[in-house]
């Protein structure tokens, strides 16, 4: 299993646990998270969930040497495929949830870990935490829903210098910037997490249900849309030479030699 399901009364905690490779995402945790955040949206009983990582990473993205990736007619990876089948609803999963949902961040969230954790109604991050999209280091560019999600936290000034700089945006200086919600010392960030988990589950659920509702209609109306837009503009970088390059230098542990192609 590489994601794992805990209930204590009303809260659900779902915690991504390959904690070995920093929780990066390959076919088998794709698959499983999306399940969990299905049942779990599901049962009534559950009144607020938790998302968070196993050891010292929330998630450090895709996992670029066990991506589980489908290759396309033309052999390239289909990016678009498990974006559409495995990625989004996730995605849209958390955001149509009619629960809320909190994010406690204690590491890394990178790629499409920091799209999880941005997709949470609320973010509480440990000191030692960073956001970072890293889709520009490998010459992709952000998905899984972060062209919608950042900019309507911080803006496009701030989103652009994120999705082009490819730069960690510190906890600190994400929440001076209003991508997340407050910041805690590492060793309370659990404890934190919980005691607001269980302030949500005795609250009016449909009351939060509802105020999801109202701020994906002005917000996010456009997210599947942007969803599709994203995946099919990634499916284009798969086939670049630069995402090519991308790859093989990170494997490598080397610096990109990006060409523009």
């Amino acid at each position: 299993m590489t994601v794992t399901l805990q209930r204590r009364g009303a809260v659900a905690t779902i915690e991504l646990d390959r904690p070995d490779a920093m929780n990066a995402w390959n076919r088998e945790l794709g698959e499983e998270l999306r399940v969990v955040v299905e049942r779990t949206a599901a049962d009534a009983d559950v009144r607020a969930v938790v998302i968070t990582g196993a050891g010292r990473a929330f998630s450090a993205g895709a996992d670029l040497k066990d991506t589980g990736f489908n290759l396309t007619a033309d052999g390239h990876p289909d990016v678009q495929q498990a974006l559409t089948e495995r990625y989004h609803p996730i995605i849209t999963g958390i955001r149509e949830m009619p629960k809320p949902v909190i994010a406690a961040v204690n590491g890394p969230a990178a790629g499409i870990g920091c799209s999880l954790a941005l997709a949470c109604d609320l973010v509480l991050a440990a000191e030692s935490a960073y956001f970072l999209l890293a889709f520009v280091n490998i010459g992709l560019v952000p998905d899984g829903g972060s062209s919608l999600l950042i900019p309507a936290r911080v803006g496009f000034a701030r989103a652009a210098e994120m999705a082009m700089l490819g730069e960690r945006v510190p906890a600190a200086k994400a929440l001076e910037w209003g991508l997340i919600n407050r910041v805690v010392g590492a060793g309370a960030l659990r404890q934190e997490a919980d005691a607001l988990a269980d302030r949500l589950a005795a609250g009016p659920t449909r009351s939060y249900a509802g105020t999801k509702r109202q701020l994906n209609a002005w917000l996010y109306s456009r997210m599947h849309e942007q969803l599709e837009l994203e995946a099919s503009i990634q499916q284009e970088m798969a086939a670049s030479g630069d995402f090519a390059e991308g790859v093989t230098a990170f494997i490598e542990k080397r610096p990109a030699r990006f060409a523009g192609s």
